[in-house]
């Protein structure tokens, strides 16, 4: 049934589309697991998902890589685009207003797996963790180690100094960018 049908359809799918994309327990929770397994069907890594925009014109922004290792192109994002409009859409979880943006992770993409962390060994990341001094620091991958769910990087500060960081105390990792003159 769409929106409009029925007496109550419109306050239920109002209410099921605030939920939704309004916060990100929701967007995490409800949508984020839809829109990695549609994107794994088409060999592509769910690496960001975010809600922003605002309440009368939503925007979900989608971040995808490949897995294959190579970059992404503007006709991997267009195809992508249009599985995950099609299958949000079939189970209804977004209205008619909305603005869905696909696109590559960029230069500053986040670290959120162990693979993202040993992809980018030799990399510099800022990382957030109570485990660092000052809680936020720009540092440079050199290995990561360790069991499943217990991962430990080998990272070295701007000073020099080689430590181990575990991963489940990293809140937030961004690949660093610096412009070369």
């Amino acid at each position: 049934m769409k929106c409009g049908d029925g007496p109550h359809t419109f306050l239920f799918f109002g209410v099921w589309f605030f939920l939704v994309l309004t916060g990100d327990v929701q967007v995490g929770e409800i949508v984020e697991p839809i829109v990695a397994q549609e994107l794994d069907t088409l060999g592509f890594d769910l690496v960001e998902l975010r809600r922003g925009g605002s309440r009368s014109r939503p925007v979900l922004e989608i971040r995808i890589d490949r897995r294959d290792g190579t970059k992404v192109t503007i006709e991997d994002c267009a195809t992508a685009s249009r599985a995950v409009e099609a299958r949000l859409e079939a189970q209804a979880l977004v209205g008619e207003q909305y603005v869905l943006e696909v696109s590559s992770p960029g230069a500053d993409r986040p670290l959120k797996t162990a693979a993202d962390w040993r992809r980018f060994v030799g990399r510099r990341a800022t990382v957030t963790s109570g485990a660092l001094a000052g809680g936020k620091q720009e540092v440079e991958i050199l290995a990561l180690d360790g069991e499943e769910g217990a991962e430990v990087a080998l990272v070295r500060d701007p000073k020099g100094r080689e430590f181990q960081l575990p991963l489940v105390e990293v809140t937030q990792a961004r690949l660093a960018f610096h412009w070369k003159r």
